[in-house]
């Protein structure tokens, strides 16, 4: 895609893209490097990659289409097959009579085009795409498992009866590695595997009931069947999940861990993966943790505002606490990992202790704990601080002597992110003074206390519709209307003349209607003020009370606040915030 340097800039410039100052400074690093301009700019975070396609298909006339929660037919994308879109990021979207439509991230790639064109005889309408939507795309390929599903593990499952299964508390363990090792159960288990990473689940629950073996599927929070198994599948299932986590075959008694990590499609997926006897066999419960978590910002998580403002200016800052604060399943792995990626840079030396590693991340020093072993979060923390670290991550604050370290570490010239299971940002100050930190201690190094849930996206696929007075009502008991409607205004959301009586919201119009989930925050920086009731030993609603008449929303107003935006819906916020 060839733009002259001189048309770039101005356009850029005009959209108040790229400041012209920038633009110079990166053409001549383009010229003495050989490279062009444009991969200067998005290697200097001066443009996103996406945005600059779009800029570039502006400029040149070139359709540009987002697939992110699109409806491909699986006869249109099957077109091209997945090797072929993978290696080339080239999507086949819409087949209209002889002409096909394929969405690229490079539509000068006349070699894939020539390609596809000879494989389908058709005319091919290259348009140009982003990331997203190729990843989005070829996630398709892979739900198109789910109707060949059911003849696998049929055929695999009958195949393991007529073997004549046995239940794996009768076999030894010979006999149960042979089972493991067999065809029917690694066809099954891996099917079962690439079925639930192509549905987007956070877990798999493989549970054995009286007369069948029930898997279900956690997707955007929920649990959902997926489909049930015979019984006599349950020994070779479990024996050869059990081989892949490097556990013990044997073992029926007690609970077992263990991890792998599975590679396809150009993606690699990790498995936790934890076994619990139960009366009718053992359950088998796997965490989906996808590697690669770089890429987000705290705008895609779901921050905004002047809640955005204040993370900003908490991690410009070289020393203090970050803590992230919610119950088990709120997101705040996501959120430290986040905040991670945006400070790692070149400069600084990043050092973890987590319990476990959820995500391997690049020029990170990541460090497990082993409590079997004495290897704790609080002795880990303690040679953290002898590694020379700007930056260390802390999996969790569970005790007194952590939470000791932490702020010891965040008072010595460290910059400590770290989470903790309260309910709310407020209730954080509360917790790590009964844990037996002093107040002036905290006072000195809390930086920011950041309270999460997560609430599941509205697809495209939704209708608006206005409040009727008695909505209204149960929403102003809910959360402070004119806290959200100011915010609203603030961030141009609605028009300055905008009352609760014309805002319109959004609900899905059939089916599920949610793909995905973002993030609900409230953001609570430590004033002036607020230091003064931690001093006194304050209660968590005094804090809140205090942090809101600076301008904190609450979660719940938050969630309000996307519901405006046509985010999420006000039901879906209810239900989170009331769980």
């Amino acid at each position: 895609m060839y733009i002259s340097d001189t048309h770039l800039k101005t356009f850029l410039a005009d959209a108040g893209l790229v400041s012209a100052k920038a633009f110079d400074k990166a053409a001549e690093e383009a010229k003495a490097e050989g490279k062009s301009v444009g991969e200067v700019l998005t290697a200097h975070n001066d443009i996103g990659e996406d945005e600059l396609r779009r800029t570039y298909a502006y400029i040149l006339g070139i359709p540009f289409v987002g697939l992110v929660d699109t409806a491909i037919p699986y006869a249109t994308l099957s077109l091209i097959p997945e090797p072929i879109a993978r290696r080339n990021n080239i999507i086949a979207y819409a087949h209209k009579g002889d002409e096909l439509e394929v969405a690229m991230l490079d539509t000068d790639d006349l070699a894939a085009i020539d390609f596809i064109k000879k494989k389908t005889h058709l005319k091919i309408l290259p348009r140009l795409t982003d990331v997203a939507s190729v990843k989005a795309a070829l996630k398709l390929y892979q739900q198109g498992l789910k109707d060949n599903l059911g003849d696998v593990i049929a055929r695999e499952t009958a195949a393991l009866q007529a073997e004549g299964a046995v239940k794996s508390e009768e076999a030894g363990e010979k006999e149960l590695r042979e089972m493991a090792a067999g065809v029917p159960a690694v066809r099954i288990v891996d099917t079962l595997l690439r079925h639930a990473n192509a549905q987007n689940a956070s877990d798999i629950h493989i549970e054995p009931l009286e007369d069948s073996l029930l898997i279900r599927y956690r997707i955007d929070g929920i649990l959902h069947d997926a489909m049930q198994l015979p019984k006599h599948a349950a020994a070779a299932i479990t024996a050869r999940i059990k081989v892949l986590a490097n556990m013990r075959l044997d073992e029926h008694r007690l609970p077992q861990d263990g991890r792998f990590s599975v590679e396809g499609g150009g993606e690699k997926v990790s498995f936790r993966v934890s076994v619990l006897p139960t009366y009718y066999g053992e359950k088998i419960v796997m965490r989906l943790l996808r590697d690669n978590i770089s890429g987000f910002t705290l705008e895609s998580i779901g921050f905004h505002g002047i809640a955005l403002e204040r993370m900003h200016d908490a991690m410009r800052k070289t020393t203090g606490l970050i803590l992230a604060c919610g119950p088990t399943g709120a997101g705040k792995s996501t959120t430290l990992y986040t905040l991670l990626d945006i400070v790692n840079t070149p400069g600084v030396n990043i050092s973890t202790i987590e319990d476990p590693i959820e995500y391997q991340m690049a020029r990170v020093n990541q460090t497990q704990v082993r409590p079997e072993i004495g290897f704790t979060f609080a002795s880990g923390l303690r040679t953290l601080v002898r590694q020379d670290p700007d930056i260390i991550m802390v999996g969790e604050i569970r005790d007194k002597e952590t939470a000791s370290l932490a702020i010891n570490a965040a008072l010595t010239g460290h910059l400590v992110f770290s989470t903790l299971h309260t309910n709310s940002a407020s209730g954080a100050i509360p917790r790590l003074l009964e844990m037996g930190v002093e107040p002036f201690l905290l006072v000195s190094t809390l930086r920011i206390a950041v309270g999460q849930r997560l609430v599941r996206r509205l697809t495209n696929d939704h209708e608006t519709y206005e409040l009727s007075r008695d909505e209204q009502a149960r929403l102003e008991q809910t959360i402070n209307q004119g806290a959200v409607l100011r915010a609203l205004k603030e961030e141009k959301t609605i028009a300055k003349d905008a009352t609760w009586k014309n805002i319109k919201f959004s609900r899905p119009k059939e089916g599920r209607g949610y793909a995905g989930r973002v993030g609900i925050y409230e953001v609570l920086p430590v004033s002036s003020a607020i230091k003064e009731l931690m001093m006194r030993n304050a209660t968590a609603d005094d804090i809140d009370k205090q942090a809101r008449s600076e301008g904190m929303l609450s979660m719940s107003e938050d969630g309000i606040f996307k519901a405006v935006q046509g985010v999420t819906t006000i039901e879906e916020v209810l239900r989170v915030i009331t769980e």
